[in-house]
């Protein structure tokens, strides 16, 4: 009997955290007077890993102890901004336990450092429902490498093309394209016409049900 899993991105997919990613941005970026845009964070920081991310603004090649520091440094300004605010987009929580109930395996596999999914994860209370658990530090390529989803559904025991993914942002769908995933775009951070084409699109977890991602299981050649 065929197995099915549904996996989810975590920035813009569980939880609407780029307005909180971008104002930690801007104060560490203004510390260390590197310039951006608006434009610039919606191109170049929405479902990138910071490696890119520092990489791109600060216009030259950072690695090992300083991009530990400066990932640090940033995700930890992040994390004291958001950690009062923390709450699921619109109908996720009552949509995962549905999927549960279903039967369904399902996991979660950001870019972002284990200690914000952590945050997100304790602040939500939904650890306990997912199967696989992945983070920037358990993959060693990233978005729209589909390493990590690749990786999330072997720990699912599922194959990819049996997976339903949940991502917002053009590396992300990316990713799941490349992993051979059905894939649901989140348009929380960008537009339909933004992202590469998707099997699905929803403003939050109201629309969409138990229903329609069998359907999309039972694409072939979605």
């Amino acid at each position: 009997m065929e197995k099915y899993a549904v996996i989810f991105d975590m920035d813009g997919v569980i939880a609407h955290t780029n307005p909180y990613h971008t104002e930690a941005f801007k104060q560490f970026f203004d510390k260390y007077n590197v310039s951006y845009t608006e434009q610039e964070f919606e191109d170049h920081m929405y479902g990138k890993h910071n490696s890119y991310i520092m990489n791109y603004f600060f216009k030259r090649i950072i690695t090992d102890d300083e991009f530990t520091r400066l990932e640090n440094e940033k995700e930890g300004l992040f994390r004291e901004i958001y950690k009062t605010q923390v709450k699921p987009i619109n109908g996720f929580l009552e949509f995962l336990a549905a999927l549960k109930a279903e039967g369904f395996h399902t996991g979660v596999a950001t870019s972002a450092p284990r200690a914000n999914l952590d945050l997100i994860m304790g602040g939500l209370g939904f650890e306990s429902q997912m199967e696989s658990i992945l983070a920037s530090e358990d993959v060693t390529a990233h978005k729209p490498d589909p390493q990590i989803y690749l990786k999330s559904a072997s720990n699912l025991g599922v194959r990819p093309e049996n997976c339903v993914i949940f991502e917002d942002s053009f590396s992300g769908v990316s990713a799941a394209i490349n992993a051979g995933a059905k894939v649901v775009g989140v348009l929380t951070s960008h537009t339909r016409e933004q992202l590469p084409p998707c099997q699905h699109y929803i403003n939050d977890y109201y629309d969409v049900d138990i229903q329609r991602v069998k359907q999309l299981l039972t694409l072939r050649h979605a």
